[in-house]
């Protein structure tokens, strides 16, 4: 069972890794080589979609917060792995983040 402090924690995490998702995306379309970085601008994009739906639905206490939470741990692997293929400080913590994130979305999706 979840309790108040672990929904908050997933929230928070939740909405740490859409902003850190986001900046990479943003930081990927100001490359010299974006085509290169296609998928990590997808999966970037996608992972903060999931990420700001599960801190709703969370917030909510929705009965589609573990399936959305479920879905977000998913998006957070992919997109840590492939982030983890690049170089540079903002993939580092884009990455970061969404490990933590796909470890709190976990738990709530019990």
């Amino acid at each position: 069972m979840n309790t108040p402090t672990t929904y908050r924690h997933c929230i928070d995490v939740s909405l740490r890794c859409a902003n850190a998702c986001n900046y990479t995306a943003s930081a990927c379309t100001r490359s010299s080589q974006v085509s290169l970085l296609a998928r990590c601008i997808r999966l970037s994009l996608e992972c903060a979609a999931l990420c700001t739906a599960a801190a709703q639905l969370t917030s909510y206490n929705s009965v589609y917060a573990q399936d959305i939470c479920r879905y977000c741990t998913e998006a957070c692997l992919a997109c840590a792995k492939e982030c983890g293929r690049h170089q540079g400080s903002h993939f580092e913590a884009c990455a970061e983040a969404c490990r933590e994130c796909a470890e709190a979305c976990a738990v709530m999706a019990l």
